[in-house]
């Protein structure tokens, strides 16, 4: 019997391979000679570097870098197991949770961190970059990436304007001389969830900026500075981005990377499939394993287990998903590809508890994952 076990993290718990370990013991209980392929996943967002690093046989970078208010903090990446890939999550360096819920403001912060580990991986030799795009504190629509690679935004003075989203409409002119002749060396690939546009009232600013402290006038100045940024990149870089759908991920980052880096948007879950080799290590499994922290009716919309779900189903592969809990209209993820669906929580506890039991109790209902399937091929 083959089985492949493809979970994404259990957030607060267990990662991506920390999970993948518990639910191999337990079928290993009643299947102790059983192929068990572990495919650490994720969908793009937090936990992405690591499961990919996990998946591949990679490792983790560190490196000194600017968090969003421009303090220097230690960051990372993933170097994954071909030597020529990174994985990068802007959030590790211009992350919503690296700024103190007092101090967030969408006007002074910037994305210059992420683009010091862009370049930080660039030096290393890697000329294949994935880039997580949630989670942002910033509304900058990538400029201070793009400042830290080289890309120069003047005002009409000639100076650089200064960091952060309110003080894009300051820019009078886009130069290129010093841009990092290895952007053009290099693929990059964007993990982008949403379909927000860069502007508008479903834009970046509207959207997502009151959760990074900006308030509704804020929103308005922030929302007309990103269409200035979207028209100076028009006129001097040639691009269209105003409308692309997802331009408006991580404060118009989204956009950023499509104008900056000549980035392709993908969804994330998608990225980690085609990176992890999924399909081929599904070839030939009599089942596949997936789940997450919570299943409920939001994880159709591009989550984990059903992409992994998605994957198998193109194999007629059956799927089981564990998950942590149940939520609200849960069952339809049956209609994406997942069969059956199970709660590691024994019964009523409090979250610390299940938290804290998380490994032994995935370890638990996967053993009786197994059990069920060893009754019903004897009863067969």
């Amino acid at each position: 019997m083959k089985i492949v076990i493809a979970p994404d993290s259990y957030k607060e718990s267990l990662t991506a391979l920390e999970a993948c370990e518990a639910i191999e013991r337990g079928f290993r209980e009643v299947y102790p000679q059983a192929d068990i392929v572990r495919v650490p996943m994720a969908d793009g967002g937090e936990g992405t570097v690591q499961s990919l690093v996990d998946a591949t046989g990679g490792r983790i970078v560190t490196c000194e870098v600017l968090d969003p208010l421009g303090k220097s903090i230690e960051a990372f990446y993933g170097l994954l197991g071909d030597g020529k890939t990174a994985v990068i999550e802007m959030a590790a360096a211009s992350g919503l949770a690296l700024v103190p819920a007092d101090l967030r403001n969408p006007l002074l912060t910037s994305t210059f961190g992420t683009g010091q580990l862009i370049r930080h991986a660039l030096q290393a030799g890697v000329r294949h970059i994935m880039l997580g795009l949630g989670g942002s504190a910033t509304n900058d629509g990538g400029v201070g990436m793009a400042q830290a690679l080289g890309y120069r935004f003047v005002d009409a003075n000639g100076h650089e304007i200064l960091a952060g989203g309110g003080n894009l409409g300051h820019i009078e002119r886009i130069v290129t001389d010093d841009v990092d002749p290895r952007l053009m060396e290099t693929t990059f690939i964007a993990a982008c969830d949403v379909d927000n546009p860069m502007i508008g009232p479903k834009g970046a600013s509207a959207v997502f900026g009151p959760q990074k402290g900006a308030t509704p006038a804020m929103v308005e100045v922030l929302d007309r500075h990103l269409q200035h940024l979207a028209a100076c990149i028009s006129t001097d870089l040639g691009m269209e981005v105003s409308t692309v759908q997802g331009g408006g991920a991580a404060g118009g980052l989204g956009a950023g990377v499509i104008a900056f880096l000549r980035a392709e948007l993908k969804r994330g879950v998608d990225i980690v499939i085609e990176a992890t080799n999924l399909a081929h290590h599904i070839q030939g499994a009599d089942l596949v394993i997936t789940g997450e922290g919570r299943i409920d009716g939001q994880t159709i919309y591009g989550k984990t287990p059903i992409g992994v779900a998605k994957t198998a189903k193109a194999q007629q592969v059956k799927v089981v998903a564990i998950a942590g809990s149940l939520g609200t209209d849960y069952e339809a993820v049956h209609e994406h590809g997942i069969d059956i669906i199970f709660s590691l929580v024994p019964g009523v506890c409090t979250l610390d508890e299940a938290l804290q039991k998380a490994a032994v109790n995935l370890e638990r209902t996967a053993r009786n994952v197994a059990a069920l399937m060893q009754a019903g091929q004897q009863l067969r």
